[in-house]
């Protein structure tokens, strides 16, 4: 186990990173005081870390913390496959952010090549 410090956090995150990875944990203390605790996902034991990294995305994108794209890259997924995830669990795609527009944008320019790919004659 190692343990590092915020201002050793802040400055090189890499370290504490890779401290999760080969050990089996980080902890992160706030003066004197452990704050949190970095476990690498590999490192859990799940039977399915894929899926992890799934479940994390929507949840992330549900919150607003983080755009469709960015949750398709951190689910490993093309940006299509995780617009049609999301929106088959009911989770609106739009929103006011300038980020959402552009998923958006992206999103119809792939069904149009899709579509237009598919259609005979073409």
């Amino acid at each position: 186990m190692q343990v590092v410090n915020i201002r050793q956090l802040k400055s090189n995150p890499s370290t504490a990173l890779r401290g999760a990875r080969e050990d089996d944990m980080v902890v992160v203390m706030n003066r004197d005081h452990p704050e949190a605790v970095l476990v690498s996902l590999e490192k859990l034991g799940l039977p399915d870390p894929d899926a992890v990294r799934v479940a994390l995305a929507v949840s992330l994108f549900r919150n607003g913390a983080i755009t469709a794209g960015f949750a398709a890259r951190m689910a490993d997924k093309p940006l299509p496959d995780m617009l049609a995830l999301l929106s088959s669990l009911g989770i609106p795609l739009t929103g006011n952010a300038p980020e959402a527009h552009d998923d958006m944008r992206t999103a119809r320019q792939w069904l149009d090549q899709t579509s237009s790919s598919l259609t005979p004659g073409r």
